[in-house]
């Protein structure tokens, strides 16, 4: 196993890396000049190549690349055009946000999608079947934000039992929590369709394994054989499923961060984005790629404790 996570830690580097590369070439891409974009159009040519010199604009890509490597390895991320505070700075305001958001909402997944994918198999083509599939369908056609808005409407609005934005106050949990409940519903109950549709379709299929049977055939009782052989296999493409939404949903957060008013590092990207505002923008993508990366790494280690069957050679 520590073999294992040691490799998958090297193997991390070099695809970061090329991540990263992607990323800086990718903004140079961009048509705009940052210079124009901070001083605006009507700047003398004076004030824009004093600007140019000052960001490092005005020597060669490739020397920027190194320089934007090597500060990257030191973990400064450069300064914002926007605001002209450090990126790294702005990424460790806005990311614990984006992450408790995510994760409650895949936290509310897991224990909506699971319990009703596993109904859902058992009672195989019957009502709650039917009722379980139905509303999955409805879940993954129906988008984040749209249904963010709803959520507000009626339990914000019309009942007043929830408060339409904001995050709480700092340092006092239960008003975190007490404001996190819709948008992590948003997002949790989309993402919960998916998971549970996985849940069904992979129990399904090892409900009619031979060693299922063979289970049966000794006697065991039947809840035995549905929890303890059937679903702890069943859960391999369950938690894939879900390693790859965290990701998805730390990505997607942005219009929910929109709608609820959350402050979050998706709401960071996009007015960075608006703004032409570089180094904030490769110091997020970068911070993504990273994140999604150990979430990967976390979900493959899963798989050795959900079955012990797997071995990490």
């Amino acid at each position: 196993m520590l073999k294992y996570i040691i490799r998958r830690f090297l193997w991390m580097i070099p695809t970061l890396w090329f991540i990263v590369t992607i990323v800086f070439f990718a903004m140079h891409l961009l048509p705009g000049d940052p210079a124009i974009a901070i001083l605006g159009e009507h700047a003398t040519a004076e004030a824009l190549a004093k600007l140019r010199e000052q960001l490092g604009l005005d020597r060669p890509l490739i020397l920027q690349y190194i320089s934007f490597l090597e500060n990257l390895i030191k973990g400064d991320l450069g300064t914002s055009l926007s605001n002209n505070k450090p990126v790294s700075q702005l990424i460790l305001r806005m990311l614990p946000y984006s992450i408790e958001l995510s994760l409650s909402a895949i936290l509310i997944s897991i224990c909506i999608g699971i319990p009703i994918g596993i109904l859902s198999a058992l009672k195989r083509n019957r009502l709650i079947d039917y009722v379980g599939r139905t509303l999955a369908l409805m879940g993954f056609s129906t988008p984040s934000f749209y249904l963010g808005i709803l959520l507000l409407l009626l339990f914000s609005l019309k009942l007043d039992l929830f408060p339409m934005i904001g995050v709480g106050e700092t340092g006092n949990l239960g008003s975190r929590l007490y404001h996190l409940i819709l948008p992590a519903l948003s997002l949790g109950l989309v993402n919960a369709s998916m998971v549970m549709r996985m849940t069904r379709s992979a129990l399904l299929e090892t409900l009619n394994e031979d060693y299922i049977q063979t289970a049966r055939s000794k006697g065991l009782r039947e809840m035995k054989v549905i929890y303890k052989h059937a679903l702890r296999n069943a859960l391999i493409p369950v938690i894939a499923v879900i390693g790859v939404y965290i990701g998805v949903t730390m990505g997607t957060a942005v219009l929910t961060e929109i709608v609820f008013n959350r402050p979050g590092i998706g709401k960071l990207l996009v007015g960075a984005v608006y703004n032409r505002d570089y180094p904030t923008i490769q110091g997020t993508l970068v911070v993504f790629a990273a994140f999604i990366a150990v979430v990967n790494l976390l979900t493959d280690l899963s798989y050795g404790i959900t079955d012990p069957r797997i071995r990490y050679e």
